[in-house]
């Protein structure tokens, strides 16, 4: 792997090349992009999915769901088309292997299918489904007929799966290929299936269709032919997003570092140094004052330094997981020189987490101690643990890593809106559907969040980083001793020894708690582990106020993260997590000291104000 490291100052860059495909290619391109997440396949069909979104609580229901499921997350493996073909193969397996079976669910499901157009069928859509929570799915004969249809096919197609002769791996297969039909096929996804687009053909004389061919050929021109997910333009990152107060103290030619300005006369020596995820841009953490985790930080005395990464183009594929962990070395030692404090905190979230735990077990293997204490935000270091509870370890083989790899190595990038299709692929109800229903039978916009809007601006990787990815998907380095390399030092992150903060989110598919529980593990048994009760980035972002928050908290004390739960059932605690965490990391963060009256010091002046300039890039 090649480091480099230059002056600090601005550097120029070209912007990346824009891929060209044919759009009818769009859907298979969509699946070629690597990413690890989904919930488990057994349960997609009971999904929350596409609701039929025309008031103004649909419409807030749209982004509650939404918000559950942006991009924030780890980009492994992938999929592909071939891996799509083994699906559909894995499903024929089934009736072939037991021909007999098949027919019997097939009778099975025929009589059902009678049971339905006598009006004598029992068969209900899940509540939580939003397709089917318009009240005329159940009032009117025709819409409660076609819903049970629906129904007992996904039923019978599922049942006929589970009780199928094929193995674990096989069966999810089956069911990810007949969730991908399933799904496309619901009645609420066309025009005279759907009752609320019907009724608002008739209150607007069918304006609602001429808007959605309106924004259908908007998203095929600008949007890989998927429905967007949001309005972002009310939203401007440094007018009313990442607003926080602070300056740019160093930049080099990979990143930005931003020191944030104190908020509190007297704050802690010891800093916070933040290594974000390289697959989004930083500012999640500052999307706007009242649900910002560096104001909070900072109105905790604890002085804050969060890296930017720099959005890469061609000449930057090179970059790899050395010379982003090199780096975090240069980010550390500026905040350490400016604060005068001999070591630092450090926070990790997602694919910044794995590059920090890389750089931390670097520095363990040189006896460096100059990170004490640390922070890990959904993030996952078994990766082995997180394959086994994702769509994606279903697909996991020698074979589909070599293939990524390949790919990466021969395109230089990974893109981000790409990655953002094969996502919403691998989660069609919640990423698709319900947005071809709002956008396009509807005839409504996009919502327009802060959430969704940040989601949307995406980033690329270097083709050389994804590659080290797809090496620790494949070695899992941080539980298997010596297979992970930093400038020539072989890796046993058992020899880092640090304090160790590690968060999860109960309903998190993208990084499941239970795997996050085996990263707290990693750290030894008095590792504080808290599980809050939301997704992947909801549970990130958690500021107190919310009357539905709750959260459990208690040390790793324990191999089982089950047993773990049930330990810790009774340490339930009403709110948000970050008082709780605010108190632990104050604990961390050494004496209290007057706070600085300027950002900088003599060796790393201020450069810019922040969020910096690298965010800015397209």
């Amino acid at each position: 792997m090649v480091t480099k490291q230059t002056a600090a100052k601005s550097v120029s860059a070209k912007p990346a090349p824009r891929p060209r495909g044919k759009t009818a290619e769009s859907a298979a391109q969509a699946l070629r992009s690597g990413h690890a997440a989904a919930r488990a396949l057994k349960d997609a069909a009971s999904q929350a999915g596409s609701a039929a979104i025309g008031a103004a609580a649909g419409l807030t229901d749209l982004v509650a769901q939404a918000s559950e499921n942006t991009l924030a997350i780890n980009p492994l493996v992938g999929l592909s088309r071939r891996d799509v073909t083994s699906a559909a193969k894995s499903l024929l397996k089934a009736v072939t292997k037991t021909p007999g079976k098949a027919a019997t669910h097939y009778g099975r499901y025929l009589k059902e299918l009678g049971a339905v157009v006598k009006g004598k069928s029992e068969l209900a859509a899940d509540a939580k489904d939003r397709r089917f929570a318009d009240p005329a799915w159940k009032s009117n004969p025709f819409y409660s007929r076609l819903m049970q249809a629906y129904v007992a096919t996904q039923k019978e197609l599922n049942d006929y799966i589970d009780t199928s002769k094929l193995d674990k791996i096989e069966k999810g297969r089956a069911h990810f290929f007949a969730s991908l039909v399933t799904d496309a096929l619901a009645p609420s996804n066309f025009v005279l299936g759907n009752p609320a687009a019907v009724r608002k053909i008739v209150d607007t004389g069918g304006e609602n269709l001429v808007k959605g061919l309106k924004n259908l050929v908007h998203d095929v021109r600008h949007n890989n032919m998927l429905p967007s997910q949001v309005d972002a333009t009310p939203f401007k990152v440094g007018q009313n997003m990442a607003t926080s107060p602070g300056q740019v103290v160093y930049r080099d030619e990979m990143f930005e570092l931003l020191q944030y300005a104190p908020a509190t006369p007297q704050v802690h020596r010891r800093p916070l140094v933040m290594s974000p995820p390289q697959v989004n841009k930083f500012y999640a953490i500052d999307l706007s004052p009242d649900k910002s985790l560096v104001k909070w930080t900072v109105d905790s005395g604890v002085q804050m330094f969060v890296v930017s990464w720099r959005n890469p183009t061609m000449e930057h594929r090179h970059w790899g997981l050395e010379d982003y962990c090199m780096a975090l070395d240069r980010a550390v030692d500026a905040a350490r020189q400016i604060t005068g404090s001999p070591d630092v905190n450090m926070w990790g979230s997602c694919s910044g987490g794995m590059t920090l735990a890389a750089y931390l077990g670097w520095l363990a293997a040189k006896g460096d101690r100059k990170v004490v204490n640390t922070t890990w935000a959904v993030c996952v270091l078994n990766t082995e643990a997180a394959l086994e509870d994702s769509t994606l370890g279903l697909f996991n083989t020698p074979a589909t890593i070599r293939a990524a790899k390949a790919r990466s190595r021969r395109k230089g990038l990974v893109y981000g809106d790409e990655m953002a299709s094969m996502f919403a692929w691998l989660r069609p109800n919640d990423l698709v559907w319900n947005y071809w229903v709002n956008n396009y039978l509807l005839g409504n916009k996009p919502p327009a969040f802060d959430i969704l809007a940040w989601n949307a601006d995406t980033t690329r990787l270097p083709g050389q980083f994804h590659c080290d990815l797809l090496d620790m998907v494949e070695k899992n380095p941080y539980v298997n001793a010596g297979t992970l390399e930093i400038a020539g030092t072989p890796i046993d992150f058992g020899k880092a020894e640090l304090g160790a903060y590690v968060i999860g989110g109960i309903t998190d598919h993208i990084t499941p708690w239970r795997a996050c529980y085996g990263t707290a593990r990693l750290f030894g048994p008095e590792t504080t582990f808290v599980l809050a009760n939301a997704g992947h980035l909801q549970s990130l972002l958690n500021p107190p106020g919310s009357p539905k928050s709750f959260f459990f908290a208690a040390p790793a004390s324990v191999e089982d993260p089950m047993q773990w739960a049930r330990l810790a059932e009774g340490e339930r605690r009403e709110g948000s997590w970050w008082p709780h965490w605010r108190e632990w990391i104050q604990g961390k963060s050494g004496e209290l000291v007057d706070a600085p009256t300027k950002p900088g010091s003599r060796k790393y002046k201020p450069l810019a104000a922040a969020p910096g300039t690298y965010v800015l890039e397209r």
